[in-house]
């Protein structure tokens, strides 16, 4: 065996990146009270990387995932909450402290199932909390981690295997570890710049001994490659010190990736999956002897399948014969590894498989679809429903009322859903229309009709969304043609001035006027045409992979210009920007003046401009060739000149721009790390994190009706931000006064109710927009001292509402239901509310008192459009519930002008027994009047009494106040019966009044007791 030394070397916990976390700091001032919102969906969920159990508790369940971080479930995998938002949401591996499992946890950041699309991490995380709060603890250019193990015995001892960057070479790799709680870092074991520590394992009976698998690999933007002469298996028997080779058994030549597992219940036995030159050779292999001997046991296709994405081996905890192997459908095998059979049905692509802590039947599978768990060892198998965590390459919106969202899955096909659906946005409002992995989703810009497709352009469709039919409609190849060149991530693009005009990219700009049926060429080969990466047949290393993932010299993305329909632009992947200004005959590359930008770098993106068809944004993505810094540039001359328009404040690979539509100023931004914001056409960044998670942010949409931006995040679903027409207003003059109230659309008063949704608790369900008027104002500084009100006032003046002030520095939002007050209602012995009084559409004011400045905005509110209602009807309606508000309100004084006159009867009663023939009838009378007025027995469940003129009441009051129709003939006729009965019922109280009312304070007076007073309409409405 050959015997390997440790390589010692220090590495320092670093200072987080200060401009960066500087524009968070900004954007939280600035932003506010502007929101995110995450809408899923989770019905097909995401990729998740690792599972990490409890070791004592099996509440406790932690999943890492591919782009949407670490979610934790505190009851048993039935529901999972964010707990790692702020910080890199791609993760490699998550541990949790045997010595301390209901605080400590440690993530790593930095998926290492690396296929062509995976984000990348910046480091170790702690948390000492359970994973409230976190920690950066160092290993910021570990760029992936694989595993992390905490030493049972000695929780500062904790082991690190560093995959490290998969893109280029790299010396910050390999196994480290740290001797004081993460505070320094020694490398303890290192091979070389392009090979890697796949996975580490520790015996549980003996910390010392340890199993380290390295993996030498590397992805360009067209090949990958797995396996070399440096990828090994390696044992330590003293924690770390020296490291030897454990190949007894092992097939001879090149090794690629290898899985490491030990079987808890017997640390004897080991087993790895070896990816090897032979395919026969390839496969399970166990040892029974601690790694001195190994033996193959099984190379089905199930366990050999993409060795670079399925790896990991769980072995059960009470049987070492029980084995789980990560694979395109899972496998598990009760006998030693000698036979599998497939898990149960579930998403394909499984990464972990685990097993509950103290019932082997129970298991839990990490897939590209979610987290799915089972009851029965796997035979049956149930997603978990409420994991938001799907990754969007694309998003598009349409201009339906409420908008459709549209765009594709990694893994998980194509879909379109609702921005807002009654009771929440459900995984039923979502609608499947495409297969595969899915991409950009475009919708008609007139039609009910959707273009969809699948990776490589296999399949392009034509979806009619009302019938629910498809078209393949991918331009082929005619005589003459070369092979066309599809990226894995086809570009697709509709026109704004020829509504069935549809293009596509693969090395030439296809274009369609008639949505797909007739294709022609509109360019020569845009791209660099450069053989050598044209060799995706050969890609994978010792495995085949050629799945379509590497295609390369392909263009990327199309954008026709919203101003002339001739000005197209092309970015391609290979670093190309091309451009023609008369609709296709002549092109011109213009990517040479681009400063600081490294030759051949990916244009990932390209936004024309709405204010000049000169101007036009451009994003560059190099981390396929391993510079991961952002790239984002302007030209105002059709690309004669370029400009960058980033600052040092933006931190992560940039994705896409989107220019607002408004201001030119207001540009966004998405990174790999989150939402970028300027306000001044990039010289300033602000990141904004409000409920918005450090998410790779793939593409931005904003819907031109609501102003709503939309982001397809690459791990939490979809995200929107409401309304972002306040950041169009923000200049120097604004940010210097000390309150300013944003001009706004008038507010319309949404005519919408329902029964909501069917989801359950553990469905996952995304918010709905507010429907409540917003307030929006700008304070320069926080209000802390001193007076600060807020009311509204009609047009005449007269206040309707007081509303609570937000006094944040930045942006605050005030939400006011449009309701003025609720109508005081009569007592009784069940519970009876009463709707509050909804204004008309109108004028009104907004009037702030802060200290001794008053600032007043005037506001418009409106009804809804859609409404059917005409105003003559509205006029009406508001005119009934008026009356059935005066009506409630007037029952509720003549009760409470009962209750006060018997209270007094029955006080003088009290004083004067003498009195009973004389006070008993009278409040016999009295209570046979209430007894008509309220319910005054019951319970307010099943022993309620009879409804009385109180309950009948309100409820058509109620009926009438939140019914969106005209009050209907039948209401009307109720309407009388109930004005008829209280009009009986006041007449009624009078007579009493008159009959007893003059010898109650008769007799009141001659017991010397004050006589009979009670408070008048206008006082009573005051009382509380």
């Amino acid at each position: 065996m050959q015997k390997i030394y440790t390589f010692i070397c220090l590495s320092l916990l670093l200072p987080a990146f200060l401009p960066a976390q500087d524009a968070i700091t900004k954007g939280k001032e600035l932003f506010g009270d502007l929101r995110a919102r995450q809408i899923g969906p989770a019905i097909m969920s995401g990729r998740i990387t690792d599972l990490e159990l409890h070791p004592s508790n099996p509440k406790i369940i932690y999943a890492g995932t591919a782009g949407g971080g670490v979610w934790k479930s505190n009851d048993g995998g039935a529901r999972f909450n964010s707990v790692f938002d702020n910080h890199c949401q791609s993760i490699g591996a998550v541990a949790v402290d045997p010595s301390a499992p209901d605080n400590v946890v440690w993530v790593g950041t930095g998926e290492t199932w690396t296929r062509n699309s995976v984000s990348i991490g910046n480091g170790i995380y702690r948390s000492a909390d359970g994973g409230i709060n976190w920690t950066k603890m160092g290993l910021e250019k570990s760029e992936r981690i694989a595993n992390i193990i905490v030493n049972p015995k000695d929780p500062n001892e904790i082991y690190v295997a560093v995959l490290g960057a998969l893109w280029s070479d790299s010396e910050d790799r390999g196994v480290y570890k740290t001797n004081d709680g993460g505070k320094t870092w020694n490398k303890i074991l290192y091979v070389d710049p392009k090979t890697g520590c796949a996975d580490l394992a520790m015996d549980p009976n003996n910390p010392a001994v340890l199993y380290a698998s390295f993996w030498e690999f590397r992805r360009t933007a067209w090949n990958f490659n797995s396996g070399g002469a440096n990828s090994a298996l390696y044992k330590s028997t003293d924690g770390g010190k020296t490291w030897n080779k454990i190949h007894n058994g092992f097939p001879s030549g090149k090794l690629g990736r290898l899985g490491i597992a030990i079987a808890p219940s017997n640390p004897k036995i080991l087993y790895t999956v070896i990816e090897s030159e032979q395919d026969k050779d390839k496969g399970l292999y166990r040892s029974d002897d601690a790694g001195a001997s190994w033996k193959q046991l099984n190379n089905d296709f199930g366990i050999v399948v993409r060795p670079f994405y399925f790896s990991r081996i769980t072995v059960d905890p009470r049987n070492p014969d029980v084995i789980a192997k990560g694979g395109l459908s899972g496998s598990i095998s009760r006998d030693g590894g000698k036979t599998f059979r497939n898990l149960g049905a579930m998403h394909s692509d499984i990464h972990d498989v685990v097993f509950a802590i103290n019932d082997s039947e129970r298991l839990f599978a990490a897939t590209d679809g979610g987290v799915y768990r089972s009851w029965n060892g796997g035979t049956t198998m149930e997603i978990v429903e409420n994991l938001p965590v799907s990754q969007f390459y694309h998003v598009s919106v349409d201009n339906q009322e409420p908008y459709n969202i549209y765009g594709g899955l990694q893994d998980n096909n194509a879909w379109y859903g609702p921005s807002s659906s009654p009771g929440g946005i459900e995984a039923r409002d979502w609608n499947l229309i495409g297969a595969g992995d899915g991409f950009r989703v475009l919708p008609h810009p007139t039609k009910r009709i959707a273009y969809s497709e699948m990776q490589g352009a296999d399949n392009v469709w034509r979806v009619d969304l009302e019938k629910g039919q498809f078209r393949v409609i991918q331009p082929l190849p005619v005589i003459g043609d070369p092979k066309l060149r599809w990226n894995w991530n086809p570009p697709m693009a509709t026109s704004r001035h020829q509504p069935d005009r549809f293009y596509m990219g693969s090395q030439f700009l296809h274009k369609s006027e008639d949505m797909g049926d007739t294709w022609v060429k509109i360019s020569p080969d845009l791209t660099t045409k450069d053989p050598k990466k044209y060799d995706q047949g050969n890609s994978g290393g010792l495995s085949t992979d050629n799945s379509g993932a590497e295609n390369h010299c392909t263009i990327f993305t199309i954008s026709e210009s919203p101003l002339d329909e001739k000005v197209i632009w092309v970015g391609t992947d290979d670093g190309n920007v091309q451009i023609t200004q008369d609709g296709g005959k002549t092109w011109k590359n213009v990517n040479t003046n681009l400063p600081g930008l490294p030759a051949g770098t990916w244009c990932y993106h390209i936004e024309p401009s709405s204010f000049n068809k000169g101007t036009a944004y451009a994003v560059f993505d190099g981390h396929s060739s391993g510079d991961m810094k952002p790239y984002a540039y302007k030209t105002t001359n059709f690309g004669a000149t370029w400009t960058s328009v980033l600052t040092p404040d933006v931190e992560g690979i940039a994705r896409n721009i989107q220019e607002d539509f408004v201001n030119p100023n207001l540009l966004f931004l998405g990174t790999e790390f989150g939402l970028y914001i300027t306000l001044n056409g990039g010289k300033d960044w602000y990141k904004f994190t409000n409920n918005m998670p450090a998410v790779a942010v793939h593409f931005i949409e904003i819907q031109r009706k609501t102003n709503d931006l939309v982001m397809g995040t690459h791990g939490r679903g979809v995200i929107i931000i409401d309304d972002i027409s306040p950041l169009r207003q923000i200049n120097d003059e604004v940010l210097a006064k000390d309150l300013h109230f944003f001009k706004n659309r008038p507010a319309i008063m949404y005519d919408e109710n329902g029964f909501g949704g069917t989801s359950g608790e553990t469905q996952f369900v995304g918010p709905n927009p507010s429907r409540a008027g917003q307030i929006v104002y700008y304070l320069k500084k926080r209000h802390t001292l001193g007076k600060f009100t807020m009311e509204i006032q009609n047009a005449a003046g007269q206040k309707l509402a007081d509303i609570t002030p937000g006094k944040t520095k930045g942006i605050n939002i005030v939400e006011w239901g449009y309701t003025s007050k609720t109508p005081k209602i009569a007592k009784g012995q069940t519970l009876t509310f009463g709707a509050p009084l909804r204004v008309p559409a109108g004028k009104y004011k907004i009037v702030v008192q802060k200290g001794t400045e008053t600032y007043i905005h005037d506001w418009d509110i409106s009804y809804d459009p859609r409404s059917k209602l005409t105003l003559e009807e509205r006029k009406v309606k508001e005119q009934t519930i008026q009356k059935m508000f005066d009506m409630t309100q007037s029952l509720a004084y003549l009760v409470y002008e009962l209750d006060e006159t018997a209270a007094v009867a029955n006080q003088l009663l009290v004083k004067d027994a003498n009195l009973s023939n004389t006070i008993s009838p009278m409040l016999a009378e009295f209570k046979k009047l209430k007894e008509t007025l309220v319910v005054t027995t019951g319970d307010n469940y099943v022993s309620a009494g009879e409804l009385q003129l109180r309950e009948k009441m309100a409820a058509l009051y109620n009926n009438l106040a939140s019914s969106l129709y005209k009050p209907s003939a039948n209401e009307l006729g109720n309407l009388k019966f109930i004005e008829g009965g209280f009009n009986t019922a006041k007449l009624e109280f009078q007579k009493l009044k008159d009959k007893h009312l003059a010898k109650l304070n008769e007799l009141l007076g001659k017991n010397g007791m004050v006589a009979l007073k009670v408070k008048s309409f206008e006082e009573y409405l005051k009382m509380p």
